[in-house]
């Protein structure tokens, strides 16, 4: 199973955000989305990715406030990022080794969406019970030895 798989049940609705805005902003667009991450984007370009981590981090730094921070110093400037023809297990290596919650998936410099770790979860879950029912189903059709005309 690849990335593409994820995205086509996901859809591609995609937030951003520019690195020079209020981080409030971001968060205010976190909060009303109900999502966990923002994609940075510049002039077009992936330039980071803005978290609830790195929001926490900021508030912790800055003694409970977020102050007037801008998107840029709190963002990830070097996010993981995969394609949408990188397969599942690579992924899910990926972002267990770099504890990442979120991952842009990049089409050369293109961005194509964002894939969280439940994204990651819930296809692999999804596809072991198919699994189990295609198993459980062929179980249950198995001819016994009694049966006439079989062998």
């Amino acid at each position: 199973m690849k990335v593409a798989d994820i995205l086509r049940v996901k859809g591609n609705t995609l937030y951003t955000v520019n690195p020079d805005e209020p981080l409030m902003r971001a968060v205010e667009i976190m909060a009303d989305k109900d999502i966990g991450s923002l994609v940075v984007i510049d002039h077009g370009d992936l330039t980071g990715m803005l978290t609830f981590r790195e929001v926490i981090q900021v508030v912790v730094k800055n003694g409970g406030t977020i102050g007037t921070t801008r998107v840029r110093k709190a963002m990830d400037d070097a996010p993981l990022t995969c394609t949408s023809e990188t397969e599942l297990d690579e992924v899910r290596r990926m972002m267990l080794d770099r504890h990442a919650r979120y991952m842009p998936v990049m089409d050369k410099r293109m961005l194509m969406g964002v894939i969280s770790f439940y994204d990651v979860a819930k296809t692999v879950v999804d596809s072991q019970n198919f699994e189990n029912q295609m198993l459980k189903a062929y179980i249950r059709d198995w001819p016994s030895e009694d049966e006439p005309g079989k062998s």
